[in-house]
C-alpha cells in the first residue's frame, strides 16, 4: 500500500482527474489535500462524489490535511474566526470518517515569545482542542500537528504534553524537518506520537515539495526512525509537481511510485531486523 496526496498539480477544483491518474500509476491511497488552505466546508453531495470516484478507482483515505482556513481559522485571535474554525475542522473530522480515515492533520502557528501573547496563544490552544477533543471520539478522528521550519516544535513541544495519544499526535512533514534542521532529532522523541507523514525533499533552503531522494533529505535516518515508531499506516508522499522540474504528468507519477517502492522497502527492512 502506498499514498499519494491528491493536489501533486492542482488543490483547487474537482479531484476526480488526480484520483483516476493516481490510481493508474500504482498507488492505493491518498492523502487528501484538496482545499488544505482555504476556508471550503464539504457537504453532502460533494462528499457522496469523492466517495464514489474513490470507490471506482480502489483507492483508499491514508489521511486528510485538515483546512488551515483564511477566515475560519481554528486558532485565530479573532473570537468568531476561530468559533468558525472549530467548524471547518469538524467539517474535515466527518469527511474523514465518511472515506474510511482516523486521521486528519493540522498546522499549528509557531508560539509567540512575548509574555502576554504566549499566555493567550495558549489560552486559545486549549479552549480549541477541548472544544474538539469530543468531536474526535464521535468520530473516531484523531488529530496530527504538523511539524514546521526552524524553532516551530520547540515552540509547539508542550502540546503533546497536555494531551494524550488517543487524541494528539505528529505528522512529520520531513521537508519542513530538513529546513529545521533538528527534525529527524524531534522525530527521534516523538516517535511515539507519529500518526501521519509527509513526504518529499528538498534541498534545506526552501520548501520545495520534490521527489525523494532528489534533494538532501537523509532517508536513511528517516526511515529508520519509522520503522521504530508507533506509525502503522504506509508511506504517503506529498509532492508538488511545479518543483521537480517534471513536465510529464505520466513520468512524475511513474518516478513517484517508485521512489514510494523504495522508501516502503527501507521502511520494511529497518522494522524486520
Amino acid at each position: 500500500m502506498l499514498s499519494l496526496t491528491t493536489d501533486y498539480m492542482i488543490g483547487l477544483g474537482c479531484p476526480e482527474p488526480y484520483l483516476r491518474r493516481i490510481a493508474a500509476h500504482g498507488f492505493t491511497h491518498v492523502h487528501w489535500c484538496h482545499q488544505w488552505n482555504t476556508d471550503f466546508l464539504y457537504a453532502e453531495p460533494e462528499i457522496d462524489a469523492i466517495q464514489g470516484w474513490m470507490r471506482d478507482y480502489h483507492l483508499g483515505l491514508t489521511d486528510v490535511h485538515a483546512s488551515d482556513g483564511q477566515e475560519k481559522n481554528w486558532l485565530s485571535p479573532v473570537e468568531y474566526e476561530r468559533l468558525a474554525g472549530i467548524e471547518l475542522v469538524v467539517n474535515r473530522m466527518y469527511f474523514a470518517r465518511r472515506l474510511g480515515s482516523d486521521v486528519i492533520i493540522m498546522h499549528m502557528p509557531t508560539a509567540p515569545a512575548d509574555t502576554l501573547e504566549v499566555g493567550q496563544f495558549w489560552g486559545r490552544v486549549r479552549r480549541t482542542l477541548d472544544t474538539l477533543e469530543p468531536e474526535s471520539r464521535r468520530y473516531g478522528v484523531r488529530i496530527a500537528i504538523e511539524n514546521g521550519g526552524p524553532g516551530h516544535l520547540d515552540s509547539i513541544a508542550p502540546v503533546f504534553e497536555m494531551y494524550p495519544a488517543g487524541y494528539i499526535g505528529l505528522c512529520y512533514d520531513c521537508g519542513h524537518g530538513n529546513l529545521a534542521g533538528d527534525g529527524l532529532d524531534w522525530l527521534d522523541k516523538l516517535g511515539n506520537r507519529l500518526l501521519a507523514m509527509h513526504l518529499h525533499d528538498n534541498d534545506g533552503l526552501s520548501d520545495q515539495h520534490k521527489l525523494p531522494f532528489t534533494g538532501t533529505v537523509d532517508w536513511e535516518r528517516l526511515t529508520h526512525l519509522i520503522a521504530k515508531s508507533t506509525y502503522s499506516k504506509w508511506i504517503s508522499l506529498e509532492l508538488s509537481a511545479r518543483n521537480t522540474g517534471i513536465s510529464d504528468e505520466d513520468q512524475l507519477l511513474d518516478l513517484a511510485y517508485k521512489a514510494a517502492v523504495r522508501l516502503q522497502e527501507m521502511v520494511d527492512a529497518f522494522r524486520a531486523v
